[in-house]
C-alpha cells in the first residue's frame, strides 16, 4: 500500500467552459478551459510566453491560436492541437494544486455521465507522465459522492457542454442509471446568438458577448428587470433590449431536462420513487440560472411532486466530489500510469 503522506490526491472537474481542481492540501482553483498559442513573432514578443491558458488566453484571443478543446464535455475529435490543449489545461491545474514532482500524484477526473470509452482512453493518454494514478468517473456521480447523497437521490449536473443525470441507489451507478444531454449552457448561447442575429442583423455580436450576457442576466420563468446591452451597429455603439431573447434561450433547456428526469424516475423500484423525487439535486454552472430550479421542480408534479435543491457551491461541487473519491479509494482501485504506457 502507498504511504498516503507521500501522495498528493487531486480531484479535477474537466469542464467544457471552466475546469476546477480540489486537492488534499487545501488548494482549490478554477480556470476557463481555453488554451492559446501566439500566432506570430509579434504575438510572442508581446506575450513573452509560448502558451497562455484560461482567462489570459481569452483576453488575448486576437493574437493567439485559441482552442477550447472540450466540446459537449468531450475532447474534440481529429485535432492533435486540441489534445495538446487538454494536456496543457490538466498540467496547469496540477501545477496550481502544488504537484511538484516530489510526491506521487493520484487524480480522479470527472467526465460526462456516458462519455464514450474512446474519449476516456484519450484522456488517460493525455495524463501519462503527469500523474501516477488515475480514476475517471462520471461528473454527477462525483457530485453525489462529495455530498454523500449516495442513497435515493437524482443528480442533475448542468454545465456548459452537457447536462448529466445520475440516479444513486446506494451502489455504483450503471449505464441505465445515467443520461447525458447536450442541452446546456452552450446550447443556450447558440440559441441566444441566433435569436439576436435574426432580430438585429446589423449588430456585431460574438460568442463571448452572448455567454457573458447569459451568465450575468440569464433567467427562467417570470421576467426580471429589462436586460439592455450595448453593441456596435456598423461601428456605432447602440443599446438594445435582449430580455425576450434571453428568456427564450434560457428556457430552451427546461423541457429536455424535465423529459429526461421523467424518463429516468420510473426505472427506480416503485417503493423508492417518492424518496428519489424528493431528493433531486441540481449542480453545475448552468444550475445558477434564476428560476431553473423551480421549473424543474414543477416538472415533477406530473409524477406526484417532489423537491429539487441546488448545491451551495456549483463551481467546486464536481472537483470536491472527485477529491472525496480519491481520498476514499483503496490502493487497488487506481489505474497506475507510467511514461512507458501506450
Amino acid at each position: 500500500m502507498a504511504d498516503k503522506n507521500n501522495v498528493l490526491y487531486v480531484g479535477i472537474d474537466l469542464g467544457t467552459s471552466r475546469s476546477a481542481v480540489s486537492t488534499a492540501n487545501n488548494q482549490r482553483h478554477v480556470i476557463e478551459s481555453y488554451v492559446g498559442w501566439p500566432t506570430d513573432m509579434v504575438a510572442r514578443k508581446v506575450l513573452k510566453k509560448e502558451v497562455v491558458i484560461g482567462k489570459e488566453a481569452v483576453d488575448n484571443r486576437t493574437m493567439v491560436d485559441l482552442h477550447r478543446p472540450l466540446e459537449r464535455g468531450l475532447i474534440k475529435e481529429g485535432s492533435e492541437k486540441d489534445l495538446t490543449a487538454v494536456r496543457e489545461i490538466l498540467r496547469h491545474l496540477l501545477h496550481l494544486s502544488g504537484a511538484d514532482g516530489d510526491r506521487e500524484v493520484r487524480a480522479v477526473v470527472g467526465v460526462p455521465a456516458r462519455a464514450m470509452q474512446i474519449n476516456k482512453q484519450q484522456l488517460r493518454n493525455t495524463l501519462i507522465g503527469e500523474v501516477d494514478g488515475l480514476m475517471i468517473v462520471s461528473e454527477p456521480f462525483a457530485v453525489a459522492y462529495g455530498l454523500e447523497a449516495l442513497m435515493h437521490s437524482l443528480i442533475i449536473d448542468s454545465g456548459a457542454g452537457t447536462t448529466d443525470f445520475c440516479i444513486m441507489l446506494g451502489r455504483m451507478p450503471t449505464e441505465d442509471d445515467q443520461r447525458t444531454l447536450t442541452n446546456a449552457g452552450d446550447s443556450i448561447d447558440a440559441n441566444l446568438f441566433s435569436l439576436l442575429a435574426e432580430r438585429h442583423p446589423q449588430a456585431q455580436i460574438t460568442e463571448f458577448m452572448v455567454r457573458q450576457w447569459k451568465e450575468e442576466h440569464g433567467f427562467v420563468g417570470n421576467e426580471q428587470k429589462p436586460v439592455r446591452v450595448t453593441v456596435p451597429m456598423r461601428g456605432r455603439p447602440q443599446e438594445i433590449d435582449i430580455t425576450a431573447e434571453l428568456k427564450s434561450a434560457s428556457e430552451s433547456i427546461v423541457d429536455p431536462i424535465v423529459e429526461t428526469m421523467r424518463d429516468l424516475l420510473p426505472h427506480v423500484e416503485p417503493e423508492f420513487q417518492e424518496k428519489v423525487r424528493n431528493n433531486v439535486i441540481l449542480s453545475g454552472g448552468t444550475s445558477q440560472l434564476p428560476g431553473l430550479r423551480k421549473k424543474i421542480q414543477d416538472g415533477l408534479e406530473e409524477l406526484g411532486g417532489g423537491k429539487v435543491q441546488t448545491v451551495k457551491d456549483p463551481i467546486f461541487a464536481g472537483s470536491d466530489g472527485c477529491l472525496a473519491i480519491a481520498l476514499d479509494a483503496a490502493d487497488e482501485d487506481w489505474d497506475r500510469l507510467s511514461s512507458q504506457d501506450t
